[in-house]
């Protein structure tokens, strides 16, 4: 099974020729799911004691289970939060998956963990962060919440040692991601929930003020959003960061989706008040350009969300000498160099060509909303954020909502998605691929 045979040099060239051919295609087929028994009926029993050969177990997923899975960077995929990796980057994932790197540790990868550092760093710059900065990248936002809150929550223990038994408790928006209350969930420890869809300095200091003295003591953590995923809303960080100076609490900022238009100057500004943070997040494979999953989770102090993660064990000793340890910075230990297709496409393009791309689906969006202004039956429900635009079908009810979003991929036309505001359902385009199009955008609109 381990021998370089013959038939595993075919199969890798068919392998590789398909993943090409893959990427060629421009736009990817859209494709959408199919039943359980349809899969049933196609597949059949993939797994089998004899095996099936590689010829057929890849054909089986070229024409079967691939048409099964919905292609996130098609243009004109506008719900949820898609992904666009650039070419390289998808191209190198083959090699890291090639290379087989176990990147838990300097010891074992330290040139892929040199080179997923720089990538860090340069977030870490644009965001403002101190020189000392660092983290480690973690597979999606939900894992660097977490990682990030159970650090904010070793550190206040090991400031206050006669609450450790107490459970903590943390501070949000309405409008943060679920993956906050989950955090809060696994950590048993209570949520505040304040601000609507935006979380101001005034409504921490409010919030704050309204607590009793008991659960002063236990809040550990505000938990701000920096570009949230239904509206697009940025937290106020200037005044978040002055009100959790003021009270001695650590300050986390999830912009797992929206960080990333801090490469772009002109939405820079939004995010003042960043790199006051305690620790951050954003995933690449959202609007960065990296296939999944990768999340950069940073740390203005490693050291604090080292003290909180470092799994210790004998045979563990030999990382403990001062070196550099992804597994030390998030409730994981052992981890693949997720972060090398990011930092390759970096490599290979450069900053700037970031920042110009980012740009470009800022562009569109604000395109995209003068659009929907313009159309006879739409309006804009809320003003265009970051590249988010929602807006309503006037007169639809749910139902027609629904019925025109799956009419629309069955034909291959696009994803979009309905989603709720204010418990209205509307519409949402969320534009992160610079390959998608002024017309691709009025293809859409022109079903409507």
């Amino acid at each position: 099974m381990h021998q370089v045979k013959p038939n595993i040099e075919a199969l890798s060239e068919a392998i590789v020729a398909y993943a090409i051919e893959r990427l060629r295609m421009d736009p990817p087929s859209l494709d959408h799911p199919v039943p359980q028994e349809t899969l049933e009926a196609l597949a059949g029993q993939t797994i089998t004691e004899e095996g099936l050969g590689g010829e057929k177990a890849l054909r089986l997923f070229i024409d079967t289970l691939a048409p099964a899975c919905i292609s996130e960077d098609h243009p004109r995929y506008l719900a949820f939060v898609p992904t666009a990796p650039s070419e390289v980057s998808t191209l190198f994932d083959l090699v890291v998956g090639a290379s087989n790197i176990c990147a838990s540790s300097w010891l074992e990868g330290a040139g892929a963990v040199y080179a997923e550092n720089q990538a860090l760093r340069w977030i870490s710059d644009i965001a403002g962060f101190p020189e000392g900065a660092g983290g480690v990248f973690v597979s999606g936002g939900t894992a660097g919440n977490l990682s990030a809150l159970v650090a904010a929550r070793h550190d206040w223990r090991q400031q206050h040692p006669d609450r450790a038994a107490q459970r903590g408790l943390i501070i949000s928006s309405r409008g943060a991601h679920a993956s906050i209350d989950q955090a809060a969930q696994v950590m048993d420890a209570d949520l505040v929930q304040s601000g609507g869809h935006q979380l101001t300095g005034a409504v921490i200091e409010s919030t704050i003020e309204a607590l009793s003295a008991e659960d002063r003591g236990r809040l550990f953590a505000v938990a701000c959003t920096a570009g949230t995923t239904n509206l697009g809303v940025i937290d106020d960080m200037q005044g978040i960061s002055n009100a959790c100076a003021k009270h001695g609490v650590w300050l986390h900022v999830d912009g797992a989706y929206g960080g990333a238009a801090l490469a772009a100057p002109s939405a820079r500004p939004l995010f003042n008040g960043i790199e006051k943070a305690d620790s951050f997040i954003v995933d690449p494979h959202k609007w960065l350009f990296a296939p999944f999953d990768c999340c950069a989770l940073i740390y203005a102090d490693p050291a604090k969300a080292r003290r909180a993660h470092r799994q210790h064990g004998d045979y563990l000793e030999v990382f403990y000498d001062g070196i550099w340890n992804p597994s030390d910075y998030a409730h994981h230990l052992s981890r693949r160099a997720r972060g090398l297709p990011f930092w390759f496409s970096l490599a290979v393009h450069g900053t700037r060509a970031y920042a110009e791309a980012v740009e470009i689906t800022l562009e569109r969006a604000q395109e995209a909303a003068m659009m929907i202004a313009a159309h006879p039956n739409l309006e804009m429900v809320t003003e265009q954020r970051l590249s988010i635009c929602v807006f309503r079908r006037k007169g639809w009810s749910p139902e027609q909502y629904k019925d025109w979003s799956d009419q629309l991929l069955e034909r291959g036309d696009g994803l979009v998605t309905p989603t709720k505001h204010e418990g209205e359902t509307v519409l949402r385009f969320c534009i992160v691929n610079p390959r998608t199009s002024r017309e691709d955008i009025q293809l859409i609109l022109d079903t409507l």
